[in-house]
């Protein structure tokens, strides 16, 4: 049987870093109310002239070095990401003609904070059915550009970032690399967490500027429940469906939004805080990309051996959730 294994990790944030005490003199806020409500000290800030496409580029080029192939192996390229380049081309198009990966088909996925479970779970179809064999996933988000810097509420969460994972087909009858993935979404609560300016729905305008339609909104206090409920009955679908008990897990990877969000998912699942990582404290809420950076600072800090069973968990924009098990 057909199974599919992640062969190298990279990530990239921007230099620039925006401490809690500098968000301090933009905003009627504080480090301790920053810190207590949702975990965060720090994160990393794009400059003027970086796109999504330079940070995933930067990215792909370190998972290509550590997966030790090179770019013509590519056959798939797929960007997940809610702060692309621009509608069209894809940023996927941008990354491929940078790193010279040939021909390789190239597409974004729009998923917010899901994007990279959202695109892990294409990528791994697309390879057991035979029609791709290797891909390069990558999650970059630029949501700096996109805040509201008046608006406490929103511009203390996000900070910049891109991950990048290369997945590689291979045959073994083992439950090794991915067991499998589940993704959802209700368009029901599509009001909780959006964007509205720039679509056709509300294209660029005088008026759209001025009343800030093209800045992120959230309503967090509606979504912190949904995201809890959501994110704890996903997870226990990824173990129940393969057999598995929250005690076989070795190490959780969910989605980097607000520490008080991930503690309730981690008492709710009654997994010990020493079996999760957590790096929201340096980076923030990167959208898509908290889930692949994580999984690459893990890595590199030794977190996870081979054999590990690894849980990825996330909620975003849409409303979208899903779930990923990954025996490394």
């Amino acid at each position: 049987m057909k199974r599919v294994k992640i062969i190298g990790t990279g990530s990239y944030v921007p230099e620039k870093v925006l401490t809690n005490f500098d968000i301090e003199k933009i905003v009627d806020t504080s480090d301790e109310w920053i810190r207590t409500r949702t975990g965060m000290s720090e994160r990393h800030i794009a400059s003027d002239r970086d796109k999504a496409s330079d940070l995933a580029i930067k990215a792909a080029n370190r998972a290509l070095k550590d997966s030790g192939i090179a770019p013509d192996e590519i056959d798939l390229i797929l960007v997940a990401t809610a702060t692309p380049d621009m509608f069209f081309p894809s940023t996927a198009c941008f990354v491929q003609s940078s790193i010279g990966a040939g021909r390789s088909a190239s597409f974004d996925i729009s998923a917010a904070c899901s994007g990279y479970i959202y695109a892990l779970s294409v990528a791994e179809n697309y390879i057991k059915s035979d029609k791709y064999n290797t891909v390069l996933l990558i999650a970059s988000e630029v949501f700096s550009k996109y805040i509201d810097w008046g608006d406490r509420n929103t511009c203390v969460l996000f900070g910049d970032g891109a991950a990048a994972t290369i997945l590689r087909g291979f045959k073994g009858s083992r439950m090794d690399g991915i067991i499998s993935t589940h993704i959802y979404s209700d368009g029901r609560y599509a009001n909780l967490l959006y964007l509205r300016g720039g679509g056709s729905s509300c294209p660029p305008t005088h008026e759209s500027i001025n009343h800030k339609l093209h800045f992120l909104k959230m309503k967090g206090n509606s979504l912190f429940k949904i995201a809890i409920k959501n994110m704890s009955e996903v997870a226990r679908e990824a173990l129940s469906s393969n057999g598995y008990k929250i005690s076989d897990v070795d190490i959780l990877i969910p989605h980097q939004a607000n520490k008080r969000i991930i503690d309730a998912v981690a008492e709710n699942l009654k997994i010990p805080q020493e079996k999760i990582f957590i790096n929201i404290e340096k980076y923030g809420n990167t959208s898509a990309a908290t889930i692949p950076l994580a999984l690459d600072e893990a890595l590199k800090e030794g977190r996870i051996k081979k054999g590990d069973l690894i849980l990825m968990v996330a909620f975003g924009g849409g409303l979208t959730w899903g779930s990923a098990l990954i025996r490394w």
